[in-house]
């Protein structure tokens, strides 16, 4: 049987990716994860390490964390998964699994850097209806919308709870998973965790052309 490594963002797409892997009977190895260095966040998403550090433990899989600089030009990222799939854990790793849905340029871009490797990528949610997904997701998942475009989607959709509520509100041509970059997650509860985290919404900031709802740990928004 392969040995199997997910991408995790922290996100939805990636936990509906863990939960479909372990209904199938396959246990990720390790979950893979970028975190930008000097901010101390999941890459992209922009939520706080800390908060990344309690999903793997509330899941109960290794992480592997694979640091960017700020910045980050292509030939750094690719150098430094090249790096992390080098040692122990992923060594012995020989497929990569990603929750993308259906954005094909992205799909080829992942086979074909795993490729020299003799790696393959698997997409358990690949060409999943994104409607049916989501309605999925909301039923059985907590999230917050983490990190929000705001040349498709309001700003005021940062720090929201991503739920049926807010599904009925995306204007049309947002997609409802957010395949497009539209909007990110991240996910507190659900039943690929041994119990949820607590967590309330921050301050919501501007930076870098994209809206960011600081997502906190409990303890640390209580103080």
């Amino acid at each position: 049987m392969s040995r199997v490594a997910l991408a995790w963002s922290g996100g939805k797409d990636s936990s509906l990716a863990l939960w479909t892997l372990r209904a199938q009977g396959v246990e990720p190895v390790a979950l893979l994860t970028t975190v930008t260095e000097g901010v101390e966040r999941i890459s992209i998403h922009g939520v706080r390490r800390e908060l990344l550090m309690q999903q793997a433990e509330a899941i109960g899989i290794p992480l592997v964390e694979v640091r960017l600089p700020l910045p980050c030009p292509n030939e750094v990222y690719e150098a430094r998964m090249a790096d992390a799939l080098a040692v122990p854990p992923l060594d012995s790793v020989d497929t990569i699994a990603f929750g993308d849905l259906f954005l094909e340029d992205v799909r080829a871009y992942r086979e074909a850097r795993l490729a020299p490797s003799g790696r393959s990528a698997l997409f358990p949610l690949w060409g999943r209806d994104t409607r049916e997904l989501a309605r999925e997701f909301v039923r059985d998942f907590r999230a917050v919308i983490a990190t929000v475009d705001p040349r498709v989607l309001d700003a005021s959709f940062a720090g929201r709870a991503y739920d049926a509520e807010l599904l009925a509100d995306l204007p049309p041509g947002v997609d409802p998973c957010g395949e497009n970059g539209e909007f990110h997650t991240f996910v507190h509860a659900g039943p690929i965790f041994d119990r949820p985290l607590t967590v309330e919404t921050g301050e919501v900031v501007t930076r870098d052309g994209f809206v960011y709802a600081d997502i906190l740990p409990a303890a640390k928004a209580a103080a």
